[in-house]
């Protein structure tokens, strides 16, 4: 037995004395993605948490992830392998300048993509995820203005979709900013048969190249149902393991080698033992917070 083996037996066993489930994001290495009782996106994998009797929730991704996972979840234990895990996004905005844009525009309705701190989304009047974006904005009426946070290029890709003239955020995910228009005609070149399937945090010349604009899941999801075989994947790399698992026959190729998140990577085995062993790093959100956070999900989820 080598050494990742036997760490996976340990694991597996203190989950089963803790109570505990196992979440991995889609972005996580290979080996917690194998180990984990769900692999998914971060909203998605929050709801899973919560519909499990599971006393305590090991969630392996980064730090915004986590929180919502304590938002919804309630009287569970949240823990973070590694609580260095952050969002580079989620950091562009602070509440402070928050508060300030909304006193620039009074009457507007904040949309607040997922991949933010609980802080921000308890300070909105919606959240939003990358798959649902553009319907949490078309039922809002158009008499309305939007703030739209953090991130500039879902917003802007949300705006061409909607034709609203959405009030934009100077964020981004620097991962995906890393993929470029050239990366998309290189591997088109090599691969001319491959679908391109981009996320919507790529910039706007990448996804304009793209067959289909897609979140983790979508992407998931699409790859499962299309009778292509090939297909050039605009996302963070961490979901080339998920697609080459659930679709063995089929090929992937990641639109750019450099669309590797370092935060999402802390992540590994023995952090994973550690935490188990010693219930860190635990992650909770105020009471207060969380309720005015849970809202501008609620309102979300009625809509979609």
């Amino acid at each position: 037995m080598n050494n990742s083996q036997k760490l996976a037996e340990d694991i597996l066993k203190l989950k089963k004395e803790r109570k505990a489930i196992i979440l991995a994001h889609n972005y996580q290495i290979p080996e917690i993605q194998d180990i984990a009782d769900f692999v998914g996106d971060s909203l998605g994998l929050s709801q899973e948490a919560s519909k499990t009797d599971a006393e305590v929730i090991l969630f392996c991704g980064v730090h915004f992830m986590a929180e919502t996972a304590a938002i919804l979840c309630p009287g569970k234990t949240v823990l973070m392998p590694d609580i260095n895990a952050g969002c580079p996004m989620a950091n562009m905005i602070t509440l402070r300048q928050l508060k300030e844009k909304k006193k620039q525009y009074p009457q507007a309705q904040v949309v607040t993509y997922i991949n933010s701190k609980a802080e921000i989304k308890a300070e909105s009047d919606y959240c939003c995820t990358s798959s649902n974006a553009v319907k949490v904005v078309q039922a809002i009426p158009e008499s309305k203005e939007i703030i739209f946070i953090p991130d500039k290029y879902l917003g802007s890709y949300v705006a061409s979709q909607t034709k609203r003239n959405l009030i934009l955020w100077e964020g981004y995910c620097p991962t995906h900013r890393r993929i470029l228009p050239e990366d998309i005609l290189k591997k088109r070149a090599l691969y001319p048969k491959a679908e391109v399937l981009v996320h919507p945090e790529c910039i706007p010349e990448v996804i304009a190249m793209a067959n289909k604009v897609l979140s983790t899941s979508g992407i998931c999801r699409h790859v499962r149902e299309s009778e292509s075989e090939e297909f050039i994947i605009g996302t963070e790399i961490g979901i080339l393991h998920q697609l080459k698992k659930k679709n063995p026959e089929k090929k992937f190729y990641p639109a750019s080698e450099l669309a590797d998140c370092p935060n999402m990577k802390l992540n590994n085995l023995e952090k994973l033992l550690w935490s188990l062993e010693d219930l860190v790093y635990k992650v909770e959100v105020p009471k207060e917070i969380a309720r005015r956070a849970k809202r501008s999900i609620d309102r979300m989820l009625e809509i979609v």
